[in-house]
């Protein structure tokens, strides 16, 4: 047991709870603490039962847990006949500008969401003056001043402008990219690699968890397996993991889990699958298959796991629908090809057809009618939003395939949308998997000021309550405390999170107190700014910041750094 657990507590007083001990101890001696959580049934983390007893905290970090009648405290928060469990992890938060613009965080919040992971594919540093000329120009309804360069500095510039909960990320593979070699659609040469894997040693340094790919999206999709296994390999030297949006989630499914697999093979470090899913009603018997590759995969020594959202419909951008060797050299490049009549025509007709070496997902959601466009830039076309491709092209009385094209060119962006391509059989399936953890793949917003314009994926407000409510209470595709551990202490353990994902003695105090019986999420989507219900009390470094369901105002979340973070020296 390392000493600074004990950190000046009387030993009657230590109550340690790893390793998942059953005993509730009782303390007689009078002690003072900052607050108590008293009498609720603790679910530590562990994946063991939940037991009745008393949480502790001093500071930010969590002292005791037992039988706490006799201590004072400054505070005390009765839990009697709710759950008390740790922070909740969203392995997979596209917070990275919605905390700007509203640090609370509030639709992850009230789900009980206390630790924001970024990185997918893309991260806000490494940045080179380039890289911030394009971001400012395709910031949307959330406009911000680009003042750092390093993802470390980024992750910083949050904490010191206040969030109410903790913020890490891994770096961007698509972003090391960039820095290197931009837009260009080429392998690098051996000095380009070697500068790319400085750039990803430089950001573990500064904390990152790990390296990140989304491989359907320009350039990322570029990379070749060799490139990401030396990104991969050189974030495993201080302890780092590698996590993807695969190459396929859908006609090549088997073969990207087949190619990340191997990347952790060879990099020797954790990896991670963003948002497992079978892609399309054609490659749905592909799940079991998939889950069985992985689990051979883990019975055979490596580290693999995933994380999901729970909707059987999945959110990116039209970008997705079209050829990614068409977008090379970025958003203007993309657009003046779209422009020219016969590459427009050649567009029109490869999205009537799987993708040749690339993944079309509006082919995947089999229609139009399945592809819900949510954001736009142009004030002009904000009154599409909500409405599906099909219903547009009937007003505009052309082709789906068109309007994708125009809308793009329009709004001069990708136009976030909605694509209903999963199975529900496949949700309860991946949901039932015990290595499997939750992501959001969205922003966190509240339905007010510049965050009201905007029309998210419902799983903002609901992915977390949706699990536990809908699929472990209702569907019992999991058990409570083994869901509890998937939320906290699964996705801490992959990545080397130092004293988070856990209710124990020396651990930092991120802590959820919810109704399992009542948890639930409420957002649609036709209205997906609803709040999820259940959620009654939150703590982030011991710090209140949800109280009988409302929001404190405090912004006490920190940034959490990976295994190779190295402090500044001290000047």
């Amino acid at each position: 047991m390392p000493s600074n657990y004990r950190r000046g507590l009387p030993s009657l007083l230590l109550i340690l709870v790893l390793g998942g001990c059953q005993t509730t101890a009782r303390i007689t001696s009078p002690s003072s603490y900052d607050l108590i959580v008293r009498h609720g049934t603790i679910y530590d983390g562990s994946g063991l039962p939940g037991r009745i007893a008393d949480v502790a905290v001093r500071g930010d970090r969590i002292v005791a847990i037992g039988d706490l009648h006799a201590a004072q405290s400054t505070r005390e928060i009765d839990a009697s006949g709710l759950a008390v469990a740790p922070g909740f992890i969203n392995m997979l938060s596209w917070a990275t500008d919605t905390l700007i613009a509203d640090g609370r965080s509030s639709s992850d919040l009230m789900q009980g969401v206390t630790l924001e992971v970024f990185g997918e594919g893309w991260s806000y540093g490494p940045l080179t003056d380039a890289i911030k000329a394009d971001m400012k120009k395709e910031q949307g309804d959330i406009k911000y001043d680009i003042t750092w360069t390093t993802l470390g500095e980024y992750l910083e510039f949050l904490q010191h402008k206040g969030v109410s909960t903790n913020v890490a990320s891994f770096v961007g593979a698509t972003t090391v990219r960039q820095n290197v070699l931009g837009d260009a659609n080429r392998a690098p040469s051996a000095d380009e690699l070697r500068r790319m894997q400085n750039l990803v040693r430089e950001a573990m340094q500064q904390g990152a968890l790990g390296v990140g790919s989304a491989l359907i999206y320009a350039p990322g999709t570029y990379a070749t397996t060799a490139e990401l296994t030396a990104l991969a390999t050189a974030a495993a030297e201080s302890g780092g993991g590698y996590i993807s949006h695969m190459r396929s989630e859908g006609d090549r499914l088997l073969e990207g889990i087949d190619e990340l697999i191997g990347i952790a093979r060879a990099s020797g470090g954790h990896a991670e699958i963003y948002h497992m899913k079978a892609a399309g009603r054609d490659n749905w018997s592909k799940m079991p298959q998939a889950i069985a590759r992985i689990a051979a995969a883990r019975a055979q020594g490596v580290s693999v796991s995933a994380n999901m959202y729970a909707y059987t419909a999945g959110g990116t951008g039209l970008n997705a629908c079209m050829d990614t060797a068409l977008q090379e050299g970025g958003m203007d490049a993309w657009i003046e090809r779209l422009k020219q009549p016969q590459i427009r025509a050649r567009v029109v007709a490869e999205m009537r057809r799987p993708g040749n070496g690339w993944e079309n997902i509006c082919y995947a959601t089999g229609g139009p009618e399945h592809i819900l466009l949510n954001g736009f830039n142009s004030e002009k076309l904000k009154p599409l939003t909500g409405k599906t491709l099909a219903q547009v092209a009937a007003l505009r009385g052309t082709s789906a395939e068109d309007v994708a094209v125009d809308l793009i060119i329009e709004d001069h962006s990708r136009i976030d949308t909605i694509f209903f391509i999963m199975s529900e059989e496949n949700v309860k399936l991946g949901l039932s998997q015990s290595w499997v953890s939750l992501g959001s793949d969205e922003g966190s917003y509240a339905p007010e000021g510049v965050l009201a314009k905007l029309q998210p994926h419902p799983r903002a407000y609901g992915n977390v309550a949706r699990f536990l409510g809908r699929y472990v209470r209702d569907e019992h595709v999991a058990v409570l405390p083994d869901a509890i551990r998937r939320l906290s202490a699964l996705p801490a353990e992959n990545f080397k999170l130092k004293d988070r994902g856990h209710l124990a003695p020396g651990y930092f105090a991120d802590i959820v107190v919810f109704d399992p019986a009542t948890i639930a999420d409420h957002a649609s989507y036709e209205q997906p700014q609803q709040f999820a219900s259940g959620v009654r009390d939150v703590l982030v470094n011991g710090v209140q910041v949800l109280r009988n369901g409302e929001h404190t105002g405090a912004m006490p979340g920190r940034v959490v750094r990976g295994p190779g973070y190295v402090a500044p020296a001290a000047h």
